[in-house]
């Protein structure tokens, strides 16, 4: 049988003593997916399997340069062999494949073959083909930003590099010259999706060959030799601090994608047997008999070996616990920073009321940034000389903390948020703080991030937690039309773990801010961008320590007839209305979400026991709304208190149109607002 020479940086020869440790790696890999698919027979686990064969060559020895506890790792479904070679034991293995608790990366909360091991750098990734790539990149420019010397990694098949966020994650690393490698496994298909039905080149790379300062490696991936050599060359161009590389490897699908995929119907059985007559694992076996490395004798003797190491990590794994359905609760939410709540006044002085909302965000951000030397912030437009984002809120940040920790990103809202990510896997004490979209209307390409986030803490059973702050410049009645009036409150409260809040003030900007930043997890900080500016919203500087804690409303203006409860900019169209009905006798109460994720519950009950009679105002549209949830809560918890049916008033159920006429037709408005009022009161 030949095998290819090295061909490249021959310098570095691999050892006789590497050349079967890769052996051992790629007998215990096949063996792993051999009892993993015993194991689905038995109806024991591992019921999503993709097998690495084929692939050993690049997988051992991607996983043979990655340092524990120095570098990152980020593996793909098909990863067994990497993720053996970076320092998993088969026991871990099957833990993962039979969703035991001790799984080592999420505790049986993940899919199996998603094999992680976040205490040594392998990280737990998403089914998402490919979005971990953003993650090392994110990662990789932390690695940079403190010196660390380690690399990032991300292993990943071909077909990923259709996906956008691939080119975004690619392309924006070397845009940074990030010390990350890209390893793409090509083996011809994506399920059973041919690589012509890709891309136009059949070698993937060639698809990014423009990119500057990218190196590119090609390699037989099915050869343990060369892919040492064309990794060790990837692994030196990063450490010159020139830029990424992307090594890509052509390996060879040996079975199916996965155990659930029939290849039959799509692959004809001459290519199958073709696919056995190079497998890459019996090719290195004949080349150690070749060389006189080792014996048939001695290769017996350490496969009777790995035979009974597996056997008996099955036997452990099999006994393994498995988790306790009590435990779907922990790790849904990140903890939150607990401020200590200052005595809030209905209202303030007029003469103290000296901040704008934009300008004490713009406050808030800086005092953060001035108490913690492991903020960073960026987005679109925030660093761009003397200006500070469309709306000025980051201006005079890029002068004070400098470009390192203030930055422009590329107009990717994917890549904003993806990178986020990354970047807080280096350390726990890292917060981020992205304008995710220049508005709120514009994240939408970012939701595959966004989704992703949102359960990093919850799969990894609370071993990562991405502490990242989502500024959007949220909400109409600026005549901004379809995508600069949208609200997204709703759907980002969807998600499990997330916060949302939503002030309506200056001060409790500050305060919600403060309190975002501090705390770990995601929280989405929707801002009220009609009221930036606007007199409606000024309150007075509470000091660099004020904070607000998530989950507590406040009564905005007392009463006993009737409760408002609302948010956002309708706070002070629901203020206006109790003010006017106030002269004509009637109480009305005004309380103030604030926070929409997590609610205040007891406050609402508070408010419904006080009036009798409630109406929810938001600006959202009706339909899933946020003021569906308050009434839900009303009903289940206080039927009993209630004086007439709960009402609404939202936006109507169709995108704000631009012309002034219509978007006024669309929104909520005093008037709508104040009559809805008086149809109550007169229940």
């Amino acid at each position: 049988m030949a095998y290819k020479p090295l061909g490249m940086n021959t310098s570095k020869q691999i050892s006789l003593e590497q050349i079967i440790k890769c052996y051992r790696l790629a007998y215990t890999a096949r063996q792993i997916d051999d009892q993993a698919g015993r194991y689905i027979r038995r109806g024991m686990g591992w019921s999503y399997h993709a097998r690495c064969g084929g692939h050993e060559g690049i997988q051992i020895a991607l996983g043979s340069h990655f340092r524990p506890k120095k570098d990152f790792l980020f593996p793909y479904y098909r990863d067994t062999a990497t993720v053996l070679a970076a320092g998993m034991t088969p026991y871990e293995l099957m833990l993962n494949g039979l969703s035991k608790a001790d799984d080592p990366g999420s505790a049986g909360r993940h899919m199996s073959n998603h094999f992680a091991k976040p205490e040594i750098g392998i990280q737990n990734v998403s089914s998402c083909t490919g979005n971990h790539a953003l993650h090392a990149v994110g990662v990789a420019r932390a690695i940079k930003y403190y010196g660390s010397g380690g690399i990032a990694f991300s292993s990943q098949g071909d077909s990923s590099l259709s996906e956008g966020y691939c080119y975004e994650a690619i392309n924006g690393a070397s845009r940074e010259k990030l010390p990350v490698i890209f390893v793409i496994q090509n083996n011809g298909y994506g399920i059973s999706v041919p690589l012509s039905e890709q891309t136009a080149n059949t070698c993937v790379a060639d698809n990014f060959a423009g990119i500057k300062h990218l190196h590119i490696i090609r390699v037989d991936g099915t050869d343990f030799l060369a892919s040492f050599q064309a990794m060790s060359e990837a692994v030196d161009y990063v450490n010159s601090g020139q830029g990424p590389a992307m090594v890509h490897a052509q390996c060879v699908r040996m079975g199916a994608h996965s155990n659930s995929d029939a290849q039959e119907l799509y692959r004809e059985k001459a290519e199958i047997l073709k696919a056995q007559e190079i497998d890459p694992v019996l090719r290195l076996r004949g080349y150690i008999l070749e060389k006189t490395i080792l014996t048939e004798a001695d290769l017996a003797k350490l496969e009777k070996e790995v035979d009974a190491e597996l056997q008996e990590a099955g036997q452990k794994a099999e006994a393994a616990a498995i988790p306790l359905a009590t435990s779907v609760m922990q790790f849904v939410e990140a903890p939150r920073y607990e401020p200590v709540l200052m005595v809030e006044p209905e209202n303030y002085p007029e003469a103290e009321k000296t901040e704008k909302l934009r300008e004490a965000i713009n406050r808030t951000l800086k005092e953060e940034f001035e108490k913690n030397p492991d903020t960073f912030l960026w987005g679109q437009d925030v660093a761009s000389k003397e200006k500070g984002g469309v709306f000025n809120l980051t201006k005079g940040m890029l002068a004070q903390f400098g470009n390192k920790r203030v930055f422009n990103a590329p107009i990717a809202e994917d890549f904003i948020v993806g990178t986020a990510n990354g970047m807080c896997r280096f350390d726990k004490k890292i917060h981020v703080v992205i304008e995710a979209a220049q508005f709120a209307d514009y994240v939408w390409p970012a939701m595959e991030q966004i989704v992703e986030m949102s359960h990093d803490y919850w799969r990894s059973f609370g071993q990562f937690s991405p502490n990242v702050v989502f500024r959007l410049a949220s909400g109409g009645y600026i005549q901004g039309g379809l995508y600069h009036s949208q609200n997204v409150e709703a759907i980002m409260s969807h998600l499990p773990g997330v916060r949302v809040v939503y002030p309506a003030f200056a001060d409790d900007a500050a305060g919600l801010l403060r309190t975002a930043i501090r705390s770990q997890g995601m929280t989405f900080f929707l801002e009220p961008k009609y009221l930036y500016n606007r007199a409606e919203a000024r309150a007075p500087n509470l000091g660099s320590e004020h904070a607000v804690p998530f989950g507590k409303g406040r009564v905005r203006h007392s009463g006993t007839d009737l409760s408002i409860i609302t948010y956002g900019n309708t706070v002070w169209m629901a203020l206006q209305v109790a003010q006017k009905l106030k002269a004509q006798g009637h109480s009305i109460e005004v309380f103030d979400l604030r926070s929409i994720k997590p609610l205040d519950e007891e406050g609402i009950c508070q408010t419904v026991r006080r009036t009798g009679k409630i109406l929810v105002v938001h600006e959202d549209h009706r339909f899933n709304g946020v003021g569906s949830e308050v009434s839900s809560i009303i009903m289940e918890r206080c039927f009993a208190d209630l004086d007439a049916p709960v009402m609404r008033v939202a936006a109507l159920d169709i995108p704000v149109g631009f012309a002034k006429v219509l978007e006024t037709a669309i929104l909520p408005q005093v008037d709508t607002i104040e009559n809805a009022v008086k149809e109550l009161l007169a229940f």
